[in-house]
Formats: C-alpha cells, structure tokens, sequence
C-alpha cells in the first residue's frame, strides 16, 4: 500500500486569551469577554505554528463576537498561515458577547464538510467532519470539543460514533476533555475503526501539563509516527501536532 504523509495540529486557542496560571481564570476573566489583550498577536504566533501543517483542527476560536473584535479567527488564522481552504462552525454564544467556533484549515480542498451538533445537557457543542477524497474510501477528518460531564460526554461520543461507525479512513482531533482511557471513550472503540493513541502526550494546563486531554485519534488504517506537545501562543491548553502516514487511496479525487 502507498501512503502520504500529513502533519496535522488540533488547537485549543481559547479565542486568543492568555492564561498562564490558574488564577488568572479569575484575575484575568475579562480577556473571554473584551477584545482587549494582545489577541491578535497570540493569534499570529498560532497562525506561525499552524502554517507547518496539512491539516489543523481549531477549537474554541471565535467566530467574529465583541470579544474577538468581531473577527472570524478561523478565517484571520488561514489568511495569516496561507491555507487554501478553510470552514468553522460557531456552536455557542454567551450573550451575543463571546462565542465559541471549531475550525478546519487545510491545503487540499475539501470534498464535502458537514456541520453536527452534538447533545449534551447543555447546548452548544459540535463535530466539525471534512471528506478529503471521493468514495467510500475517503479520509474523514473531524473536529471536536466534548463537554465537562462523563454523561454528556458519552452521549457525545455516541453521536461521533455513529457518524464515524462506517469510515476506513477516518481522524477525530480536539479537546475530549478526558482522558483516552476513560469508559466513555470505549464507545468510539467499540463502534469505529479508531484506535487508542499509542503514547499519552499531556496538553493540560499548558503552564505545566499533567492530562493529556487533547487528541488525534485514527482508524487502524492510518500510522502514526510523531506525536508532540507544543504552545499555542498563551492558550491553557498546548496543541497536538502529529505526522500521519494516510493510504493515498484515502485522498484520491
């Protein structure tokens, strides 16, 4: 079989905002509700970081609210990393104040993107899934970020697995966070080809990482030879960069 290899990065960017110890979810609570702070040159740095990569996968970017300065970060983040093609799906909104996106950026055009909210007892959670390739042998790539409750989090998961439950191909990045041991994620290796990852990178809290609850998960059919943790600017959590050996037949248009 003949493979091609991509660089993929999932990024918690946590709209820009800088956090670098956990009192500052106190002391500095206003940067997740006012454009103020060096947001766009945290989003730069991300930007330096993501143009090294095929594929990334963003959560918690803001979709153009008051506290982005009404500016699609996704969209700046392509523009500024010089991706081809880009997508996102805002998935919640506090108060017409602060909202929160996933994100997919890309160099290969996708050939079809789908849009799925996720249940959950609160709302405002999504899966971000890009086709790259025709056919049933398509690689899927999904973009997630999963609640903080187990139950809600397994209702979740069930969901991914359904949409997942028939791709060879597939991969499912972003912030679970959990770990990829815990009994709710047994649901997506029970009912998809994804596999466990072979290594725990930690990613949480950024200023000194003990969990590693952000993850790239692959079918059996993809290989994976480099996994790293690295910033993300100033978000909390680090980013996921990874080297993934894909079967071309996965990518064939």
């Amino acid at each position: 079989m003949v493979f091609k290899r991509l660089r993929l990065l999932s990024a918690n960017i946590q709209a820009g905002s800088s956090t670098r110890r956990y009192s500052d979810y106190a002391t500095r609570s206003w940067s997740h509700v006012t454009p103020l702070g060096n947001k766009r040159g945290a989003l730069d740095a991300i930007a330096e970081l993501a143009g090294r990569h095929d594929i990334v996968g963003l959560q918690e970017a803001d979709p153009g609210s008051f506290r982005s300065g009404f500016t699609n970060q996704t969209h700046y983040l392509a523009n500024r990393a010089g991706f081809a093609f880009w997508t996102h799906q805002p998935n919640r909104s506090v108060g017409g104040v602060a909202s929160s996106a996933n994100g997919l950026m890309s160099q290969m055009e996708p050939v079809e993107v789908f849009d799925h909210p996720l249940p959950g007892r609160v709302r405002g959670r999504g899966v971000l899934v890009g086709r790259f390739g025709h056919g049933d042998e398509g690689l899927l790539v999904a973009v997630a970020h999963l609640s903080l409750g187990a139950q809600s989090r397994l209702a979740q998961l069930s969901f991914i697995a359904e949409v997942l439950s028939d791709a060879p191909n597939a991969v499912l990045m972003g912030d679970f966070n959990c770990l990829a041991q815990q009994p709710e994620m047994q649901v997506l290796y029970k009912h998809t080809r994804l596999q466990p990852p072979d290594c725990d990178v930690h990613t949480f809290p950024a200023w000194n990482p003990q969990r590693a609850i952000d993850h790239v998960l692959t079918t059996d059919s993809i290989h994976s030879t480099t996994r790293a943790a690295v910033p993300a600017a100033a978000s909390d959590h680090l980013a996921l960069s990874v080297e993934l050996d894909v079967p071309e037949a996965a990518l064939r248009r």
